[in-house]
C-alpha cells in the first residue's frame, strides 16, 4: 500500500528524502550473470544530476552511486541489488520559513493532510531528487535489455514553455543542457535567462523512444503495455500528461490515416506508437510527456498555513526554473523499467512459443531467402 515499489518481476523499491543522509533503491529480480559496475550506472546519473548548467538548480550533488549488494566478482548474482546515493549538498535552512506553510503547486498540503506530518526540507519524499534512484535502476535495465535484445532508449526535449523545438538530429541531444535535438540553443538559453530573472518558471514536453523492442510485450486487457507506460510516466514528478504514438492528434485523424498499414516488409507508419491492442508490435515505442512549471519560485503567491491563516509564500532555495530540463534521462529510465518488466513476464509465459516461432522463421528463411516481415 505504501507505493514505493515499481514493478513485480523487476521490482525497484525507492527510499530516502531530498535532504536526508542518502537516497537509493533496491532492485529485486535482476537476472544473474550480467557484468555490472558503478560505471554502468553513473553515466545516466550524470545526465540527470543537478548543478550541470545555469539553467537548472545549483544544488551541486555528485550523485555518485554505490553498489552495496547483488554483485559478486563484477557480475549480478540474482539477489537484490542495493544502490546508494549520498546527499552531500543540502541547505535545509532555506526551508525554515515554509515549514508551517503550504507552497502552491506542491504536495505540502496533501502530505500534511494524509500523514499528519511532513518533511519540508526540499520537498522531502515528494522531491524530484527521488528520481535519481529510478535513473540508476533504469540504467541496470537498459544494460540487460541492450545485451539480450538490442533494445536502445533515447529521449529529447520537443518544447520548453511556449517555444516548440524542431527535430534536427539525435546527435545534438548530448551537446546541450536542454537535451534538445537542435544545434543552436541560444534562443532557449535566452528564454530561460529571462524566466529566471522574472522569478517565474515554465513547463516542457519530452519525447522518449525505445528501438528494437521485442514483439509481444504487454497483455490484452488490464496490463496493456501502453497503460503500464502511462502509469510509469505519471509517477515522475511534475508530469501532467502522457501521449503514446499520435496521442491527442488521433482526435483529428481519420481511420484511413491513423491505422498503420502493413506491407510484407513492415509497417508503413507508426501512429500507434509501437503498441497494438496493448501489445508491442516491434516498432519503436513513441512516448511524449508534459511537465508542469516548477512550483518552487521566488515570486510571492497566496496560500495558507497549518492554522488556516492566509499567508504570502515565497520559496527560497535552489530550484530548477524548468524541471523538464533534466527530465529526459528520467523518462528514458522509466520506459526501460517498463520494458524490462514485460520482457521478463513475456519470457516466463511465452518463451517456449517464441523459440518455436524463431526456429520456424529460420527454416522459412532458409527455404526462401526473400525478405519477410513475419
Amino acid at each position: 500500500m505504501s507505493g514505493n515499489t515499481f514493478g513485480t518481476l523487476f521490482a525497484v523499491t525507492n527510499f530516502g528524502e531530498s535532504h536526508g543522509p542518502a537516497i537509493g533503491c533496491v532492485i529485486d529480480g535482476c537476472p544473474p550473470g550480467m557484468a555490472l559496475s558503478e560505471a554502468d550506472i553513473q553515466g545516466d546519473l550524470d545526465r540527470r544530476r543537478p548543478g550541470t548548467s545555469r539553467h537548472v538548480t545549483q544544488r551541486n550533488e555528485p550523485d555518485a552511486v554505490q553498489i552495496l549488494s547483488g554483485v559478486y566478482e563484477g557480475k549480478t548474482t540474482g539477489t537484490p541489488i542495493a544502490l546508494l546515493i549520498q546527499n552531500t549538498d543540502q541547505r535545509s535552512k532555506d526551508y525554515g520559513q515554509i515549514a508551517q506553510q503550504f507552497r502552491p503547486g506542491h504536495a505540502d498540503f496533501t502530505y500534511w493532510k494524509k500523514y499528519g506530518i511532513r518533511d519540508p526540507r526540499g520537498g522531502g519524499r515528494s522531491s524530484a531528487r527521488l528520481t535519481a534512484p529510478m535513473v540508476a535502476a533504469g540504467a541496470v535495465a537498459k544494460k540487460w535489455l541492450a545485451e539480450r535484445h538490442g533494445v536502445a532508449f533515447r529521449g529529447c526535449m520537443t518544447q520548453i514553455g511556449d517555444i516548440a523545438i524542431p527535430f534536427e538530429s539525435w546527435d545534438h541531444v548530448p551537446n546541450n543542457p536542454f537535451f534538445a535535438p537542435i544545434a543552436d540553443v541560444s534562443e532557449l538559453e535566452a528564454y530561460m535567462d529571462r524566466l529566471r530573472k522574472a522569478g517565474d518558471s515554465c513547463g516542457a514536453r519530452i519525447r522518449v523512444t525505445a528501438t528494437h523492442v521485442p514483439v509481444g510485450l504487454g497483455e490484452p486487457l488490464f496490463d496493456k503495455l501502453d497503460a503500464e507506460i502511462a502509469y510509469a510516466m505519471m509517477g515522475i514528478n511534475a508530469v501532467k500528461a502522457v501521449e503514446i504514438g499520435a496521442g491527442f492528434d488521433s482526435v483529428t485523424q481519420r481511420g484511413t490515416t491513423h491505422g498503420d498499414s502493413i506491407t510484407p516488409t513492415g509497417f508503413v507508419t507508426n501512429n500507434a506508437g509501437g503498441i497494438l491492442g496493448g501489445i508491442s508490435s516491434g516498432q519503436d515505442l513513441e512516448v511524449s510527456i508534459a511537465i508542469k512549471p516548477t512550483s518552487s519560485i521566488i515570486s510571492p503567491r497566496q496560500s495558507i498555513d497549518i492554522h488556516n491563516n492566509p499567508v504570502e509564500v515565497v520559496t527560497k532555495g535552489r530550484h530548477d526554473p524548468c524541471v523538464g530540463i533534466r527530465a529526459t534521462p528520467i523518462a528514458e529510465a522509466m520506459l526501460a523499467l517498463v520494458v524490462m518488466e514485460h520482457v521478463l513476464r513475456n519470457r516466463a509465459q511465452c518463451g517456449d512459443l517464441q523459440q518455436q516461432q524463431k526456429e520456424l522463421a529460420e527454416k522459412s528463411e532458409a527455404a526462401s531467402p526473400q525478405a519477410s516481415f513475419l
